[in-house]
């Protein structure tokens, strides 16, 4: 049964179909000695190159991971930096084959829950809009906010690229000019929830992802630190964003060890609090 390639790539781990098809274009990769062009079709047979090196197919065995990783304030979502600034690769783990594809990201001055996955399928799923995939942030508001301007936030706000507005909102702890609040969207715009708050004429002092989907970020995962999803975890995301892969979830020993070893390092510390 054949596939289309960017697919085949994406299940490989080398990124999101889009980027993907950006490289077919580009000439970086190759079917079976030839040229590959967009619409091509492979099966496990085919011999697939991305500049000159061999890909190989991840077939139908192959395990999806998920990393989640407590992103601290002053890291960027890029892979290099030619200012040298930090960045939130630097602390994961190391994956063979394949890489981690970010799902979705955070800017600069925004902390918290980030998503890392080796299936490229599972990351444009996550992040395509019309899954309406809810990510839940803490926020924190310098300003005076009243009932008529939460209710302008969740009925909808034109921004310079579109509507946009806050599924919920909930009101946190804090003074009347400082406080913090939960909520949630459906979307992930660049620098969306700032945006909509600066609409309303009050700034945002303190962002913190904690939630994307069904995945919410442990108090015990510290800032700058990763947690391995269990394979049963994993499932669940990949039914929530509509991915159908017929992979392995069963665990070796090795596998559970490491696991286990990982939970039982970051859970004797204690709880940390989200809005530390």
């Amino acid at each position: 049964m054949s596939e289309k390639l960017q697919k085949v790539l994406a299940q490989a781990g080398l990124g999101s179909r889009r980027e993907l098809e950006k490289w077919i274009i580009s000439g970086r990769v190759q079917v079976n000695g030839q040229l590959a062009h967009i619409g091509d079709r492979v099966t496990g047979r085919d011999e697939i190159r991305v500049d000159g090196k061999p890909v190989k197919q991840s077939g139908h065995r192959e395990r999806i991971r998920v990393v989640i990783y407590n992103k601290p304030e002053g890291e960027i979502c890029t892979r290099k930096d030619p200012e040298g600034r930090p960045t939130v690769f630097d602390r994961l783990p190391p994956l063979h084959p394949g890489r981690w594809i970010t799902v979705g990201r955070l800017d600069i001055n925004t902390a918290g829950l980030l998503l890392f996955t080796n299936s490229g399928e599972l990351a444009n799923a996550m992040m395509h809009p019309s899954r309406e995939i809810q990510r839940e942030y803490l926020v924190r508001v310098h300003g005076l906010v009243d009932e008529a301007m939460l209710d302008r936030l969740t009925e909808g706000v034109l921004l310079e690229d579109g509507a946009a507005k806050f599924s919920k909102i909930s009101v946190g702890s804090g003074g009347n000019a400082n406080r913090w609040f939960s909520v949630v969207m459906a979307e992930g715009r660049n620098r969306e929830v700032r945006r909509l708050w600066e609409s309303q004429g009050v700034e945002v002092n303190r962002l913190k992802r904690i939630r994307y989907g069904n995945v919410e970020l442990p108090s015990y995962v510290r800032r700058g630190e990763w947690l391995e999803l269990e394979p049963a975890d994993v499932k669940s995301l990949c039914k929530l964003a509509g991915v159908k892969a017929a992979v392995d979830w069963t665990l070796t020993p090795e596998e559970r060890f490491r696991y286990q070893r990982q939970m039982r390092k970051l859970r004797s510390r204690g709880a940390n609090p989200r809005a530390d």
